[in-house]
């Protein structure tokens, strides 16, 4: 039998890209007759006509899977439980926003061919705004110096990840996982394939400042000890700096009693800057103490609310798997 390629395509309010996204990926593989492949939207509780437009292709088109969650759980979690539910030999992940090409789809699996485990897609340009670019391009230098291991540069998650990359995140079990950040902990033989990053064609994006900082820190918690160890460091020399000025002007007043004054301005400027350097690594410290509860909880993934052309078998190994993630 033909080896399975399964594509996941998380989806939030894409009425106007869903059915696009279905045909070019349909047209594509209809090129790969080698392939058998089915392709999974997973929707967020979509509140315009994503679910239905997707219901109606699904009616005529076996090869179309759909899962349905109970309320929107994020572009974290929603995401890998899709891929989670893949039963493919080799699984692509490909976004609804038509960002991501694909037509390298087919250039991903010649190089999965050749034994790659890992195809991934490298965003080496795109149509954002200066701004934007920057803050990336910042992130991705800061969490190369500072991870424990060498992350994925210019990378969205669009690639091609073989059956043994899936089951290596199956035995991880983390309710709130940053995708990229395990994939460089596996280690597994990777590539990169280069591509310039359209603008999105229809609808609007639903990354916002919190979503796009929420992903940002969860890379640095998950990789990176270095930010504590900063705090504690910094503290130790702040402390030193601070007795040492203390001791300075002790010593200043016994000598000078009679002629030296302390003044408000020192006292007021010492108490704002250590307030603030205070909340600064207690906000540090949060972030760290906030993903270690998150971890505690083990909440599952997300909450399905129907699956649409899945076999029996695949919906009662999925009961299985959340069974098994709130334990």
């Amino acid at each position: 039998m033909p080896e399975l390629i399964s594509v996941v395509t998380p989806c939030y309010h894409e009425e106007e890209n869903v059915e696009h996204v279905y045909r070019l990926v349909k047209e594509v593989f209809a090129k790969l007759s080698q392939y058998r492949y089915e392709h999974i939207f997973i929707d967020n509780a979509s509140k315009d006509k994503t679910v239905p437009i997707l219901k109606s292709l699904a009616a005529k088109d076996r090869n179309l899977k759909i899962i349905v969650n109970t309320r929107n759980f994020g572009q974290i979690r929603s995401p890998y439980h899709a891929l989670l539910q893949a039963t493919g030999d080799a699984v692509i992940f490909l976004m609804a926003d038509l960002q991501d090409p694909p037509e390298l789809i087919s250039v991903f699996i010649k190089e999965w061919e050749k034994g790659f485990k890992v195809v991934i897609g490298e965003k080496i340009a795109s149509e954002e705004s200066f701004v934007m670019k920057a803050i990336r391009k910042f992130y991705y230098t800061l969490t190369a110096h500072i991870s424990d291991v060498e992350l994925y540069k210019n990378c969205t998650g669009f690639g091609l990840f073989d059956r043994d990359v899936v089951e290596a995140f199956r035995k991880i079990e983390d309710p709130y996982p940053y995708f990229r950040g395990l994939l460089a902990e596996f280690g597994f033989a990777a590539t990169k394939i280069p591509y310039k990053q359209p603008q999105r064609k229809h609808g609007k994006t639903k990354n916002n400042f919190y979503t796009l900082y929420d992903t940002a820190l969860l890379g640095i918690t998950s990789h990176s000890k270095l930010p504590l160890r900063l705090v504690t460091m910094t503290g130790f020399i702040m402390s030193s700096i601070c007795l040492f000025i203390a001791f300075a002007y002790f010593i200043a007043k016994l000598l000078l009693w009679q002629y030296f004054t302390l003044g408000l301005a020192p006292i007021a400027i010492g108490l704002f800057f250590l307030g603030s350097v205070q909340l600064l690594f207690i906000g540090i410290i949060g972030e760290y103490l906030g993903f270690v509860y998150t971890q505690v909880l083990k909440r599952p993934l997300v909450i399905e609310k129907e699956r649409i052309n899945f076999d029996p078998v695949d919906v009662l190994s999925s009961k299985k798997e959340s069974t098994c993630s709130v334990q």
